[in-house]
């Protein structure tokens, strides 16, 4: 009887496992419809250039203690869809940010917008955390107000390139990891939503002051260099230079919006893997933040 039973054990453990360990299909990859651009072709470096190796289309940047490494699209542009594959450096990573985003701050310091992916570093014993954030008109003198949220990812990102997007229409900014949706953040008033032309950036930086834990582990450069490899750049943004220009769809039909099954993946990913909410945190004023 035991002999019977362990296989359909072992079948159901499986697909539990299966079913509670990844994300349903979203039954569309936005990816797909977006051409990959030569890095040299879209981006150009912008700080840290010994701290980076390009090698055909896959760009290498590094943090060591002499310095870390940025890039910066060439255009600015007022939507579109941005993404890259990323592999993270293993180990122990704490006080290391690892980013992909879209700001304005080079044309409105102190006052700027963007719409960020960053991985948190961390320590071996930990995962790592993805945080995705937006900022409108910040203030620039340390009171700026973030709209964190903050995911455990269903795989480990340093073992293999995923993919991370950013869809920024006119009317919401829908965050995506190997084509599944993960955040959408609509447009509920011009107050809360940024409306200005971003340009698109990467970097690798030491913020040991917040990202592991508020900053209780440090960046140790004991373990340097820490590592960020960049490959396959998607880029279908509407740029300044264009009078008229229609962004991207996320979702199988042209009109935008998430499909049921996109939804249905994004519910999953909010339900399993989100750690942190802005909109759920206590300790924020949130006369600040309306839109929750």
């Amino acid at each position: 009887m035991a002999l019977v039973l362990l296989p359909l054990f072992l079948f159901m453990f499986t697909t539990s496992t299966n079913a509670q360990g990844s994300p349903p299909s979203p039954g569309y990859k936005p990816s797909s419809s977006i051409d990959t651009v030569d890095f040299q072709e879209a981006y150009q470096p912008l700080w840290g250039p010994q701290n980076q190796r390009l090698d055909d289309s896959s760009l290498t940047m590094w943090l060591d203690k002499s310095s870390g490494s940025g890039f910066k699209s060439k255009k600015s542009y007022k939507s579109g869809y941005f993404g890259t594959s990323v592999k993270l450096h293993p180990g122990y990573t704490a006080g290391v940010i690892t980013s992909f985003y879209l700001s304005n701050n080079e044309d409105h310091p102190g006052n700027h917008d963007e719409v960020d992916i960053e991985f948190l570093g961390t320590t071996p014993d930990k995962p790592y955390t993805l945080q995705t954030n937006v900022y409108i008109r910040g203030s620039g003198d340390g009171n700026i107000i973030g709209r964190e949220q903050k995911f455990h990812l269903w795989f480990d990102p340093t073992e293999d390139f995923h993919d991370y997007a950013m869809l920024w229409t006119p009317s919401e900014i829908i965050f995506y990891v190997d084509d599944v949706p993960i955040r959408r953040y609509p447009r509920k008033s011009d107050a809360t939503f940024p409306l200005r032309p971003m340009y698109v950036y990467g970097s690798i930086w030491d913020a040991s002051s917040w990202a592991t834990e508020n900053g209780r582990y440090k960046a140790n450069y004991g373990y340097q260099p820490f590592v960020g490899r960049y490959s396959n750049f998607k880029l279908d943004g509407c740029d300044t230079s264009q009078q008229s220009c229609r962004p991207p769809s996320g979702s199988p039909t042209t009109s935008g919006g998430l499909s049921q099954k996109q939804i249905a993946a994004m519910q999953w990913v909010q339900r399993n893997c989100k750690v942190y909410d802005y909109c759920s945190d206590s300790k924020r004023d949130h006369s600040q933040t309306p839109e929750c």
